[in-house]
């Protein structure tokens, strides 16, 4: 695994192949972005967060924010309800951008208690939705992909690294309200 990024680290410019056959540049030229990094295609905190960022996804991109979710579980997996988020979803079963950005697995992904609470509440959440009669969210992942972690970059137009956040804990992780503070403070307080 490479080394963890700091603030200030500077990635080169990249392009990915999005899930839905288009592609996706990191970091965006004109804006803001915000890189997650996901465990597996059916986990329900996953599931759960990605909501509240599909939710208020206006905000974001009105913030000049360009969103780009990332999942180590191949793109057949991730043709359910991620094919229906309103940003750029991500495959990489061989984890090779987790690798790049430092981002690892561990036991403490689920030992925590907010972790298996959220579980709980996600899986529920999923399992109840009447507009996911097939159960898209639920699903897929080996027993090393549980104990994967998730990761947060906000990421400058220049490629420099203005915050990242490597969860200690499945479920810990940039909330939306975090991402649009981080996008005041890297444009000094205005919003696009």
């Amino acid at each position: 695994m490479s080394e963890k990024l700091s603030p200030g680290a500077v990635i080169t410019t990249r392009k990915y192949a999005t899930i839905a056959g288009d592609s996706v540049t990191v970091p965006a030229q004109t804006r803001l972005t915000h890189l997650q990094f996901r465990r597996f295609a059916g986990c329900p905190i996953c599931h759960l967060h990605l909501r509240s960022f599909a939710t208020r996804h206006h905000e974001v991109a009105e913030a000049g924010i360009n969103e780009v979710v990332f999942f180590h579980s191949p793109a057949s997996a991730l043709q359910g309800y991620q094919a229906l988020l309103p940003f750029a979803v991500v495959a990489d079963p061989e984890r090779n951008v987790y690798r790049e950005f430092g981002v690892d697995a561990g036991i403490r992904a689920l030992a925590h208690p907010r972790a298996m609470r959220t579980a709980l509440k996600g899986y529920a959440n999923v399992l109840g939705r009447r507009d996911d009669p097939d159960n898209a969210g639920v699903g897929g992942g080996d027993g090393s992909t549980h104990l994967s972690l998730p990761a947060d970059f906000f990421i400058l137009p220049d490629g420099t690294v203005a915050a990242a956040h490597y969860g200690r804990h499945a479920d810990d992780q940039w909330t939306v309200d975090d991402v649009l503070d981080l996008g005041r403070t890297a444009t000094g307080g205005s919003t696009r």
